[in-house]
């Protein structure tokens, strides 16, 4: 489970929030326009960390992992995603929304070569693209942790934990009818938002990344 200092809550909850804001914050006559209010800027934010087994020796692992151009954007899927460069990509999140209020977000991420044992991804700029209304900052850390399977015979069949760490930053620019509403009410929102959609894709994301690993050794 993705570990991080705030609460995660369901989708569903936004769902149904959403439905009673509509009625009880928002009059019936007041306009909902969409067009973004560029002088109010809001900050979402959250530290995760958790970890990936691999049931295979660290060095292979780390082999895998540097050949990312032969698995990840498979892996990614349902995400669109698309080459970026020589280490990045271009990858289409999903729809998601909130408060009455959707975005399709859409990132440039970098898969640094390993210094000293440590891979890096960060955020690129997606070339003649601007962000419709946000900004995101995505800095991850990755490290390879070997040990003993404690179900097989000692070093017959080593386990390496990816262990990660991920600092994101979301900045948003949401339509004025949004900025009319209590502003803990929107942060609360964004923060646990953000929560759900890093726990989502990371969970599809490890998934797949160890069905894909495991088959490319022959395993099932």
């Amino acid at each position: 489970m993705v570990s991080t200092n705030r609460e995660y809550k369901s989708y569903e909850t936004y769902e149904t929030r959403e439905k009673i804001i509509s009625v009880t914050s928002l009059s019936e006559t007041q306009e909902l326009s969409l067009e973004l209010d560029l002088d109010q800027q809001t900050k979402f934010y959250g530290t995760f960390s958790d970890c990936m087994e691999l049931s295979a020796p660290a060095p292979i692992v780390a082999e895998y992992l540097n050949n990312h151009h032969q698995w990840f954007s498979n892996c990614a899927q349902p995400m669109k995603v698309q080459p970026l460069g020589e280490n990045g990509y271009e990858l289409t999140i999903g729809r998601f929304g909130a408060l009455g209020y959707e975005v399709e977000p859409k990132i440039g991420l970098e898969l640094l070569p390993p210094q000293e044992g440590v891979y890096r991804i960060c955020t690129i700029p997606i070339p003649d693209y601007q962000p419709p209304g946000y900004d995101v900052d995505y800095r991850a850390s990755l490290q390879l942790v070997e040990s003993e399977n404690q179900d097989t015979a000692p070093q017959s069949n080593p386990i390496t934990k990816v262990e990660w760490e991920l600092y994101l930053t979301v900045y948003v620019q949401f339509p004025k009818f949004i900025n009319r509403l209590p502003k803990s009410l929107i942060q609360n929102t964004g923060d646990s938002l953000l929560n759900q959609i890093v726990r989502q894709v990371s969970r599809r994301l490890t998934r797949k990344v160890q069905d894909n690993f495991h088959q490319s050794l022959g395993r099932e």
